[in-house]
């Protein structure tokens, strides 16, 4: 099992091989087996630390902005997009819907509800 806690720092601090090292600078690379990484650890983190009365700040501070920074950053009409744009806005969705669920501690979402790979 990865370690999704380390993963997730790693990810918030944009450390290299990361999604959101890779996302933004002269990269400008959308990396999907790296989002998939990121998304997982989020997901991990949600589930994890759902009904917690407090949250560390660097988690806190690390699904608010990166929940922010893809959408703004991507928006770019420069960025590049390969992927069918669905795909671009299904994952948006999915970070917003993962920092909704982390600071509100429950999602949305009626159960039982599969949280599928994007």
């Amino acid at each position: 099992m990865p370690d999704y806690l380390s993963q997730l720092r790693r990810e918030f601090a944009a450390d290299e091989g990361t999604f959101l090292l890779n996302l933004r600078g002269d990269r400008l690379e959308w990396d999907k087996p790296a989002f998939s990484r990121l998304e997982k650890a989020m997901r991990w983190a949600c589930e994890h630390f759902q009904g917690h009365d407090q949250l560390d700040r660097w988690m806190a501070n690390g699904f608010y902005e990166t929940s922010r920074f893809v959408r703004t950053w991507t928006s770019h009409p420069d960025f590049p997009r390969p992927e069918p744009g669905q795909y671009y806005q299904d994952c948006i969705e999915r970070l917003d819907d993962l920092a909704d669920w982390f600071f509100r501690g429950y999602h949305a979402y009626n159960q039982p509800h599969h949280w599928s790979d994007l």
